[in-house]
């Protein structure tokens, strides 16, 4: 039916004890955003100034639902949905969505971005953006360039973008100073949120996963080499791995004392599983698979740009 009722009969728990200790914070009703659904108590939205988001519930409960916000304005629509209008000026703002037969509540934070259109010869106020290919790759309309771009402080970074991700595992690595900017996708969030609970309940204990990479510039996915529409300058992309140990490397996944690309070829073969026959379509996208080097460990590649793609070392 809605992808929450698919969520849940996909990741029936294995054993009552992971179930226990891993908390996917999903909210007791859906929230349906524009065309996403988040059946989660929290998550991240982005927006442009000034720009109008449809906010409503699942199938049959629109009606049932009362939004509230702290920044911008509400309006009650016909159909039991709401519109808000976001505030004229880049920021943060705050969105709550309760529904009547459910005593707990959804938080939206909506990330007011800067407009693309401030972008000035590569740069945003001081910060090396780049340039985005002149067309999109294949005409596909994921890489058309990003409408904006979220300003970053330093009070921003521990913002949760979702239950089990904050903004400051998703930042650009390039060096600069303050604001810094990003783009970072609300469907890449709810991939990694269910990913992360798909783990947990096949009994590997994790918390959040360690972000390699996130979001990239254009200027600095150019300057590490990169392929020229790598998915992360459009915040659709995470490099990720377990550790729980904290030692930036890795977890032995396969308990044979090493940490190796057959450790990654765990949680690749986890993930392709749940995907690669399409049984979720809506986080369909790439999957892929890379080895130790002398710069970082093994991890694996999420994207979610759309159509079916695969590699691996």
């Amino acid at each position: 039916m809605m992808l929450y009722w698919m969520m849940a009969a996909l990741l029936t728990p294995l054993n009552e004890v992971d179930s226990r200790e891993f908390d996917a914070k999903h909210s007791g009703f859906m929230v349906v955003v524009g065309d996403m659904e988040i059946p989660y108590q929290n998550c991240a939205i982005f927006v442009l100034p000034g720009s109008d988001t449809i906010i409503g519930g699942d199938e049959g409960s629109s009606g049932q639902i009362h939004s509230e916000c702290e920044q911008g304005t509400l309006a009650a629509m016909p159909d039991g949905r709401w519109k808000w209008r976001a505030p004229s000026q880049p920021g943060v703002a705050h969105i709550t969505v309760k529904h009547k037969d459910f005593d707990e509540q959804v938080r939206l934070t909506a990330f007011v971005m800067v407009p693309a259109s401030e972008v000035k010869k590569g740069s945003l106020n001081g910060y090396s953006i780049g340039d985005y290919p002149e067309k999109p790759y294949k005409g596909l309309a994921a890489y058309e360039a990003p409408l904006g771009f979220v300003e970053v402080q330093p009070e921003h970074l521990d913002l949760w973008v979702s239950p089990h991700f904050q903004l400051r595992q998703f930042m650009c690595k390039q060096v600069s100073g303050w604001p810094k900017f990003l783009v970072l996708q609300t469907k890449l969030l709810l991939k990694l949120e269910y990913l992360l609970q798909l783990v947990n309940q096949k009994g590997y204990s994790c918390s959040t996963f360690a972000v390699l990479s996130g979001f990239r510039t254009p200027s600095y996915n150019r300057s590490i080499g990169n392929v020229k529409h790598s998915r992360h300058m459009w915040g659709g992309a995470a490099d990720i791995f377990i550790d729980e140990n904290n030692d930036g490397m890795l977890d032995d996944l396969n308990g044979d004392g090493r940490i190796t690309v057959a450790d990654a070829a765990v949680l690749y073969d986890l993930f392709d599983g749940q995907f690669g026959k399409n049984r979720l379509p809506n986080f369909v996208g790439g999957l892929g698979r890379y080895r130790k080097t002398s710069n970082h460990g093994p991890f694996v590649h999420v994207d979610v740009r759309g159509f079916r793609a695969r590699w691996g070392d």
